[in-house]
């Protein structure tokens, strides 16, 4: 798993300013959750399960319409966005 830490991308707000962006972590956490460790993972990155779940949801309302999809899809994109706006803002208060 090390090879897979060798392709990330850096963080380009962190490097020009030296604060993270609301996007740093994603990567590292699912790396952690390819290794198999979820705890950290969601340690990490707060938003992570939620942002797969919106994307599961995407996919398959791509491929099979389901009932109510556009409230269920746009609920989790609420509930994302907010953790990661709550969890940012922990970040920087810490």
């Amino acid at each position: 798993m090390q090879a897979l830490n060798d392709y990330m991308l850096p963080c380009l707000n962190k490097k020009l300013f030296g604060i993270e962006c609301m996007g740093c972590g994603l990567q590292r956490s699912l790396a952690l959750i390819f290794k198999g460790q979820f705890v950290d993972a969601f340690y990490m990155y707060p938003a992570i399960y939620s942002l797969i779940i919106l994307f599961l949801s995407i996919g398959i309302n791509i491929f099979f319409k389901f009932k109510h999809s556009n409230k269920i899809i746009g609920s989790l994109a609420i509930i994302t966005v907010t953790i990661i706006i709550i969890s940012y803002i922990m970040k920087i208060i810490n």
